[in-house]
């Protein structure tokens, strides 16, 4: 009788806290090396992880603690930034360098250790330090906690599709040589699907394919990598269906071209129901401004099971490289799922309302050839970072003379943003960030500008989600736009594109201690000092505040 109590009593325990519940910490090891690798015709060494570019895919569910070990053999400094996650008082392990940590140098290694909380979808990690992300990038899949059902139908299998940019050169060594001019690095010389730039001119290159079962639905967790192109997804003869955006349910909505800006990711169903064969899937760029850019289509093949091995491959139109209406089209039909189980917390109240105008510039430069150099800013200021420390640690350990928190919340000058520019296009350098308040409400209109070269501005926020409440064209009115702002179901993201020649509004709620930054997401762009920092300020009691640093973090 006693034992039968006991295992009653064993079960309705099991009952009320079900296995499912319980977390994992998952481990990995990242080997920073060198590997001789060959494309278009062309062998290089390039820096990578574990010797694959794409790297290893993260596998993790929500609530999962990810404890990935990096050790670097290369003679470059690195760092790992895990592209979308909250890092939830765990910015040191962020990964910006000279953001959030010092880089880890030749022969060292450091340990990032993250919890993965009230996230579920597809993100990605790559380098976060000078151009090394060119090669050094990979997937984040976070499903959701065991027992809980995606909010669509199940799919019966699930593809990872990684977009990237490839230089047949050595990309730091170009980035270096374009310095010394103060111009901007050569273009890419093609885009790539999982690593492959599929068929190009002269040059037999063998490409991705993607194989299916006729009438079995997958979810396509498509991730565009690319260092400095927005670009187009698109499937000959089938259409796909959206469900998440940067790691966020969205009302699902079918379209037949996906597009993604540099950072951003999205999910789509993808039902095989067309005749079995070969179709052409094409990664094309979109570019509405009359700058240089790497205007090659990349190719893979969707490939139905039972194809005849010599069956013709059925072709697909490609959106024109200045296809607005489509990107505007698939924008505008991003909204958050907004359901019970994942609503739309959009903050109503705001404590800061910022106006960020994002501008080109042209500073002078004495070891640059021409002696001037393009630089980029925000309200005027071309972000610098430090270099003997990083700013998390200088906001920690309270060093002086590392930054200021006095970035201006509105431009320093009023002018025609998208009209007619200043004469003075000189910027001023700084290393100015701007303080919040734990807890605190937050807008920031992304304000586009005509400044020397308009054209669009992916920007990525770190440490936080935030809301996209507006977007349009022109001078943001203060007066009229908000009275159009999407309050009930904005799509949720970490990564927006601000269009040419316009704005975009964000809202997010400051309820993460530390320091993130905030940068377009163009590399070219990024390293002109597009960008800026949040200092949050602790909240109160130790779970609204940072944690202490980890022994090994690096040293500068």
């Amino acid at each position: 009788m006693e034992t039968r109590l006991v295992a009653l009593t064993i079960f309705l325990v099991a009952l009320t806290f079900p296995p499912c519940v319980l977390s994992l910490v998952r481990h990995y090891k990242f080997g920073v090396v060198l590997k001789k690798t060959t494309k278009l015709c062309s062998t290089k060494s390039i820096v990578t992880i574990n010797e694959k570019c794409p790297g290893p895919t993260l596998h993790a569910r929500e609530g999962d603690t990810v404890i990935v070990r990096v050790t670097n053999h290369v003679k470059h400094n690195i760092t790992i930034h895990w592209h979308g996650i909250k890092q939830i008082r765990t910015g040191w392990s962020d990964g910006p360098a000279y953001v959030t940590q010092c880089p880890i140098q030749p022969g060292h290694g450091y340990v990032y250790n993250f919890s993965i909380t009230g996230q579920r979808g597809t993100l990605l990690w790559h380098a976060h330090i000078t151009w090394l992300r060119a090669t050094v990038y990979g997937a984040i899949v976070i499903l959701p906690k065991k027992g809980v059902s995606y909010p669509f139908p199940k799919p019966h299998k699930e593809k990872i599709i990684i977009i990237g940019e490839w230089w047949k050169t050595d990309v730091e060594a170009m980035v270096n040589q374009a310095a010394k001019f103060g111009l901007a690095p050569n273009i890419s010389d093609a885009h790539t699907i999982n690593g492959h730039p599929g068929p190009v001119s002269g040059c037999i290159s063998k490409g991705y394919t993607l194989h299916v079962k006729s009438g079995k639905t997958y979810l396509l967790r498509i991730v565009n990598a690319a260092l400095n192109d927005e670009l187009f997804f698109k499937i000959a003869g089938h259409k796909l269906t959206v469900v998440e955006a940067d790691a966020s349910y969205v009302k699902p909505f079918e379209t037949d071209t996906i597009f993604l800006s540099p950072g951003q990711t999205t999910n789509a169903l993808l039902t095989a129901n067309q005749g079995v064969g070969k179709y052409r899937i094409a990664v094309t760029p979109f570019m509405d401004a009359p700058i240089g850019f790497d205007n090659l289509t990349a190719f893979a093949t969707l490939h139905y099971k039972g194809t005849p091995q010599y069956h013709k491959t059925i072709l697909t139109s490609i959106p024109p490289l200045n296809a607005t209406p489509i990107t505007r089209a698939f924008i505008d039909s991003l909204r958050s799922l907004n359901s019970n189980d994942y609503p739309a917390r959009v903050p109503l109240t705001i404590d800061h309302s910022l106006l960020f105008a994002i501008t080109v510039g042209l500073n002078p430069c004495d070891t640059c050839v021409f002696g001037n150099k393009l630089v980029s800013a925000i309200n005027n200021i071309t972000f610098v970072l430090p270099t003997k420390t990083s700013l998390l640690e200088a906001h920690y350990y309270n060093i002086k003379g590392v930054f200021t928190d006095d970035f201006p919340a509105t431009p320093p000058i009023v002018f025609n943003y998208t009209g007619t520019q200043p004469a003075n296009i000189q910027t001023n350098n700084g290393t100015k960030l701007y303080r919040l308040n734990f807890n605190s409400t937050v807008q920031i209109v992304l304000q586009g500008t005509a400044m020397i070269a308009p054209e669009n501005h992916p920007f990525h926020l770190h440490g936080f989600n935030f809301y996209v409440v507006g977007q349009g064209l022109g001078n943001f009115d203060p007066k009229k736009d908000p009275l159009s702002f999407n309050l009930v179901d904005p799509v949720e993201r970490n990564t927006i594109g601000v269009p040419n020649g316009g704005w975009a509004a964000i809202r997010f709620r400051a309820d993460n201690p530390g320091v993130w930054f905030l940068h377009c997401h163009l590399e070219v762009h990024t390293t002109w000092g597009l960008k800026t920092a949040f200092v949050v300020d602790n909240g109160i009691g130790p779970n609204e505040s940072q944690i202490p640093p980890p022994n090994d973090l690096p040293k500068c």
